[in-house]
């Protein structure tokens, strides 16, 4: 049995995440009419229909997706055998594309991105910071930070953190919240009082919540100010506007200053987990790397400080 042409599988792969055989071509710097020959090759050889061409582009047929997949690997273990002597003797250099969400920016890598930066002055970081899910592929992302309650499965690389608690928070003056007076003894007290929160896409926003003997309840709440940005949650709250659900790790230096404090301390919300995810086809480039592998030593124990707040 002879091999097959490997770099034919190689070009497939490079037009499909190009989108277009003329896209495809600037990007390996080959002619268009070389590329659409190769392509027929790959084709014939397999014996089967991989992409339908048009003016607008190409689509891939439902067997060329599958076949994609394994062709998207191949490259993947090319680049990453081709990079195995570059982190010895290169220099990590260039830009890193990363995405975060605004909780994590705004407390987290503001504290440790001046050490990398200094550590790697070679090195250029470009951070989108957002809270809307990203598509790494599509929009060019070489690490994404997320905290999820599980770990998306998908075809990227998900690297765990640490875990990352989130509690219910009030202003400890009494007159703040509304202008109700009443006790949270019971998570159906939370009814009585007005609430904060970040957007929910489902429309549905609710508390689902825990003792540690296993009893669940949940409790639904139609906020009064919905947004995307944790920080005007969090002041919202110290202003004494509601109760909010937000991660410890943005809410400790103002439980320790008094101007928040825990609610419901016997009641859990559903733990999440910060982790970095990435694509394996950029996963061993040496500034991804080094990048990588920085924020899994420091940005662990910059969490780790907020699971004593509670």
């Amino acid at each position: 049995m002879s091999l097959p042409d490997l770099t034919n599988y190689m070009i497939f792969a490079r037009v499909a995440a190009a989108g277009s055989i003329s896209a495809g071509a600037r990007e390996l710097n080959m002619p268009k009419s070389t590329i659409s020959r190769r392509l027929t090759e790959l084709e014939e050889a397999q014996g089967v229909r991989l992409m339908h061409r048009s003016t607008r582009g190409l689509k891939l047929t439902d067997i060329g997706q599958a076949f994609l997949v394994h062709c998207e690997t191949m490259v993947a273990a090319a680049e990453a055998a081709q990079q195995v002597t570059q982190l010895v003797q290169e220099t990590p250099r260039g830009d890193i594309h990363v995405s975060s969400p605004y909780a994590i920016s705004q407390s987290m890598l503001v504290q440790l991105l001046p050490e990398f930066l200094a550590r790697y002055p070679e090195v250029r970081v470009n951070l989108m910071v957002t809270n809307r899910p990203v598509n790494l592929i599509d929009e060019g992302i070489d690490v994404a930070l997320r905290v999820r309650a599980t770990i998306e499965d998908s075809s990227l690389i998900a690297r765990p953190l640490s875990d990352a608690p989130q509690t219910l928070y009030k202003s400890p003056n009494k007159g703040d919240v509304g202008a109700i007076q009443q006790s949270l003894q019971h998570p159906l007290d939370l009814v009585h009082f007005p609430h904060l929160s970040l957007h929910y896409t489902s429309g549905r926003y609710r508390y689902d919540l825990t003792t540690s003997h296993g009893e669940k309840l949940t409790v639904s709440f139609r906020p009064r100010l919905i947004t995307d940005d944790m920080i005007v949650l969090r002041e919202a709250a110290i202003a004494g506007l509601g109760i909010v659900a937000l991660p410890n790790y943005m809410c400790e230096e103002a439980v320790a200053a008094g101007l928040l404090e825990p609610v419901l301390p016997k009641w859990s919300l559903p733990m999440g987990i910060m982790h970095m995810v990435y694509p394996y086809r950029r996963g061993l480039l040496p500034a991804v790397r080094v990048f990588v592998d920085y924020l899994a030593e420091h940005l662990p124990t910059t969490a780790q400080r907020s699971l004593n707040t509670t």
